[in-house]
């Protein structure tokens, strides 16, 4: 998420958890081990029954981060499996510590390998990130000037490199909220609500990959993109134009059609439509305004 100062950033990323689909047992089991091992799990409480969400500080170590130590314990990536890994004010983060993420977010495991012992740790979780469009925060704002040079916001947006915004499925801007909004009467959709068909979504993707070993849309491999994501002709003529002139690589199409998917699934549509595949490509495009 990008946007000014104050436009709710922060905020939404922590409501994320509120609509996440229940826990399976299968998934509870294997958060509770990891946090287990990692010593933080309460003798008050024998099973975790949530999905993490763990917000590290942009002081964190790569260590901490992917985890380490002489006996190799999960790091916050592991710690957040099957739950958010928030990162707030991406470029705050040192660079290397960044770069890391890259092979975690593609094999959705970690290996630490130190003299007394190698290990393997999942870390299947899902990655969110958010930052101002530039230092002073203002960048392309309606209501008040940027003071940042050209220099300034190209150094300032070029800590995140490409090949880790090419792993982040959904790009969105997000513009401060209006004082008619949040004095209006209007009614808004509730967390309850929006998890509802969270968990509709979920129930369709469990009962498709019945057989396959995953959970959801965002585990799928190549060859099953193939079997579950077909698309119609128009959607391939969408998906051509938009490969063409987005200059999307290979991970940013196979990325596209699993949030068509997801979107299709949502939609309690059985096959995905070009309305999805326009929506999910539409998230991948911000990083050709910023990223130039």
């Amino acid at each position: 998420m990008i946007g000014t100062p104050g436009s709710g950033k922060t905020m939404m990323a922590r409501r994320i958890p509120s609509i996440l689909p229940d826990l399976t047992f299968e998934e509870a089991l294997e958060i509770t081990k990891i946090h287990s091992i990692a010593g933080l799990l309460s003798k008050d409480v024998p099973i975790l029954l949530t999905r993490p969400f763990r917000s590290p500080h942009h002081t964190v170590t790569i260590n901490s981060l992917i985890g380490g130590g002489n006996i190799p314990k999960p790091g916050e990536i592991s710690l957040a499996h099957y739950g958010v890994l928030f990162l707030d004010e991406l470029p705050e983060f040192n660079k290397n510590t960044l770069e890391v993420l890259r092979g975690p977010l593609e094999d959705r495991e970690v290996t630490i390998s130190r003299v007394n012992a190698s290990l393997t740790y999942p870390c299947n979780f899902m990655f969110v990130a958010s930052m101002n469009p530039c230092p002073c925060g203002f960048y392309g704002s309606k209501d008040k000037e940027c003071t940042c040079t050209p220099e300034a916001i190209a150094r300032y947006m070029g800590k995140i490199s490409g090949p880790l915004l090419d792993r982040i499925d959904i790009q969105i801007e997000v513009t401060p909220v209006k004082y008619q909004k949040i004095a209006s009467d209007e009614r808004i959709e509730t967390s309850e609500t929006i998890k509802q068909r969270v968990d509709n979504a979920r129930k369709i993707q469990l009962e498709r990959y019945k057989g396959h070993g995953i959970f959801s849309n965002s585990e799928l491999t190549p060859s099953l993109s193939n079997i579950y994501c077909k698309l119609d002709l128009k959607s391939k003529e969408i998906v051509q134009n938009a490969f063409e002139r987005l200059g999307l690589s290979a991970r940013g199409y196979e990325r596209i059609l699993k949030v068509a998917r997801t979107i299709a699934d949502l939609d309690e549509k059985e096959n995905i439509e070009a309305k999805h595949i326009a929506e999910a490509i539409q998230y991948r495009s911000l990083d050709r305004k910023y990223w130039k």
